[in-house]
């Protein structure tokens, strides 16, 4: 299944290093569909309340800065674009500064709650392939696939210092692994948007193989 012939909601969930931001690409992009990064719309409002100087413990200007906020995603030749009030954030979002402080948003959940409508609304217009913690749980419990990425915390670690000592990072496998736990602890813990296997998810376990098109295939034939 490599064209859709009807507009359908796909939601991609699971852990860190387990490969569900490739895969979702990819898989976007093989459908010709939008790829629904719901992370990235955190982050989207988070640069905003950033560059607006906003007091990241004050909720109720967080909550405001939220519901006055209008996020686009569309399709480009790199893949999806991200835009803030009319600006594409698409790069600028991916600073440190905006990863260390999208938690101070992201666990409101009034600010879920509007970025979820937002979600929604996206998906009206058409086909994506929504990829986060929650998108099958919460965001799209009424999905025509649920999937949750997956493999086991070593293959993950490995996985993951590869990509480091490539980038030219110093950095042990250990402190890598230790780094996994403590977010899958925290991303199964967190008091809203926690991320779990939802009802009628299918598992789909990456642990195997590191080839992307191999475990692609698993969720296209899923979808045929």
């Amino acid at each position: 299944m490599t064209k859709l012939d009807k507009q359908i909601i796909i939601t991609m969930d699971g852990t860190c290093g387990s490969g569900k931001s490739t895969i979702a690409k990819r898989l976007a992009e093989r459908l010709g569909v939008i790829y629904l990064d719901t992370g990235a719309m955190y982050r989207a409002v988070t640069w905003k309340a950033l560059r607006a100087l906003a007091d990241l413990n004050n909720r109720e200007s967080l909550i405001e800065l939220a519901r006055n906020t209008e996020i686009r995603l569309t399709r480009g030749e790199e893949g999806t674009r991200v835009f803030v009030d009319g600006r594409e954030v698409t790069r600028v979002i991916r600073t440190p500064e905006v990863t260390n402080a999208v938690k101070f948003l992201a666990d409101i959940p009034e600010v879920r709650e509007v970025l979820v409508a937002q979600q929604r609304m996206i998906a009206r217009l058409g086909s994506v392939v929504a990829e986060g913690r929650d998108t099958g749980s919460v965001v799209f419990p009424d999905a025509d696939f649920k999937f949750y990425i997956d493999a086991p915390l070593e293959v993950r670690t490995a996985r993951r210092y590869a990509e480091f000592i490539e980038k030219g990072m110093e950095i042990t496998r250990q402190a890598v692994r230790e780094d996994l736990e403590k977010r899958d602890h925290a991303d199964k813990n967190r008091p809203v948007g926690a991320l779990r296997l939802a009802e009628g998810g299918i598992v789909i376990d990456t642990g195997a193989t590191d080839d992307i098109e191999a475990n692609l295939q698993k969720i296209l034939d899923c979808l045929n």
